[in-house]
């Protein structure tokens, strides 16, 4: 598995990360051997970027059970902000966000994160200044060695103008390019790490039908489906892979702002699958991407930038 330097961190990271959304909405418990053969063989295999969230239900949990006795072998990366359960208290607040990463420490069965990231909160907290203090706290007590911003559009373009963070993540996939021309440029300039999110666009290029990857948000991936047909109706692309999944990552990668994007599923032989492809058939070639590039700046116009 290739590794590239992330932004000035110095750590050195698996271009292709793994994304735990989806193990911690669709397992339960009782999956957990299905979440180990997951996380295992994504290590086994090479990969050393796990990214998670005190939000994302049982992923911390599963996780701190699944690896936590291989921690010195992958960089650990979660998010806060969220009042959990979710609804029942206040969001964003220097104490929730000190709580959030204690309580992540405690499921994930270490005493330390690589990375904590601010999971999308808006400018006017960011202004506020007070959760963006509480990650500084967390790392100059030990409890995290970077601090980062997850989120996109205005928000994110604030993150990155404010200079407080180390990284960032944001979406970016064949159908929503907003962050080539907004985002990615300029936390390139400041030596951010660059994380991508939803960097196969939820698998929606050349699905007949919406994949809907979560059951709880069946609505998650509409928006996406939509464009991708809008964009395959102009046909198929120059010298386009013949493996839809190979041209979604190939196309992300061909991006050399991104320092690792985050792929989730709760299969191991999709995880695998994904491992091939990255290992033995990037990069696409240059007329593939360069035809995405064109079709979404000619057909985008009012295409926001999705979380």
């Amino acid at each position: 598995m290739e590794r590239t330097m992330f932004g000035k961190t110095g750590l050195n990271v698996s271009r292709l990360g793994i994304g735990l959304s989806e193990i911690g909405f669709n397992l339960t418990r009782d999956d957990l051997d299905q979440a180990a053969r997951v996380m295992n063989s994504a290590l086994d295999a090479g990969i050393n970027f796990l990214d998670t969230a005190a939000c994302y239900d049982l992923s911390e949990e599963l996780l701190g059970e699944a690896v936590s006795h291989r921690r010195d072998e992958f960089v650990l990366v979660t998010k806060a902000g969220h009042f959990m359960p979710r609804g029942e208290g206040e969001d964003w607040t220097y104490d929730l966000i000190t709580s959030s990463i204690e309580r992540s420490l405690e499921r994930m069965k270490t005493d330390h994160v690589d990375l904590v990231q601010l999971h999308s909160c808006s400018v006017e907290i960011l202004e506020r200044g007070d959760v963006t203090r509480a990650l500084q706290d967390a790392r100059d007590a030990g409890k995290t060695r970077f601090i980062g911003y997850s989120g996109d559009n205005e928000n994110a373009e604030f993150a990155v103008a404010s200079g407080e963070f180390d990284t960032l993540q944001t979406s970016f996939n064949l159908v929503d390019q907003k962050a080539r021309h907004t985002l990615l440029p300029a936390a390139e300039a400041q030596g951010m790490g660059i994380i991508i999110k939803r960097p196969i666009g939820n698998a929606v290029w050349g699905a007949a039908k919406d994949p809907q990857p979560y059951e709880h948000n069946p609505d998650y991936t509409v928006e996406y489906h939509r464009r991708a047909a809008v964009m395959q109706a102009e046909g198929a692309l120059p010298d386009e892979p013949d493996d839809r999944i190979m041209t979604a990552m190939g196309f992300t990668l061909a991006h050399p702002e991104v320092d690792v994007m985050i792929v989730g599923t709760q299969r191991p032989e999709h995880m695998l699958s994904n491992i091939e492809l990255i290992d033995n058939r990037l990069p696409i070639p240059a007329a593939a991407v360069d035809a995405l590039h064109e079709r979404y700046d000619r057909l985008s116009d009012g295409w926001e930038q999705r979380g």
